[in-house]
């Protein structure tokens, strides 16, 4: 493993302890401009790391009382059906309209954080 790969794989780890969030926002990125992979390929592998990552997380969170379990239950349930949904259209989508998607997705929700 290179020293990109873990210094990448350390900060999404921190950015997602603190903010929830570095799947999308920092590994597909990364994997597609440091480590070469496709659209496809680069979104399925964040999914894959952020697995562990997102335990780990919650189990802290829970462990410090920082979890609604009634809320998370109700969404996670949503999320999986969801993730199917993703997935199938993964594999249908061409790579040049998952660029365009996720930099509508990234752009939409930047302004929404500046607004808010």
């Amino acid at each position: 493993m290179n020293m990109k790969t873990r210094i990448t794989g350390l900060i999404t780890g921190i950015i997602s302890g603190l903010f929830g969030a570095g799947g999308g926002m920092i590994l597909v990125p990364a994997f597609t401009f440091i480590n070469k992979l496709d659209e496809k390929e680069a979104r399925s592998t964040s999914i894959f790391c952020m697995l562990p990552i997102v335990a780990i997380s919650c189990i802290i969170y829970g462990k410090n009382k920082y979890l609604d379990w009634n809320i998370g239950i109700k969404s996670a349930i949503g999320g999986i059906i969801g993730a199917i949904i993703g997935s199938i259209l993964l594999k249908k989508l061409d790579n040049q309209v998952l660029k365009i998607l996720f930099t509508v997705f990234l752009l939409f929700v930047s302004i929404r954080m500046v607004i808010n």
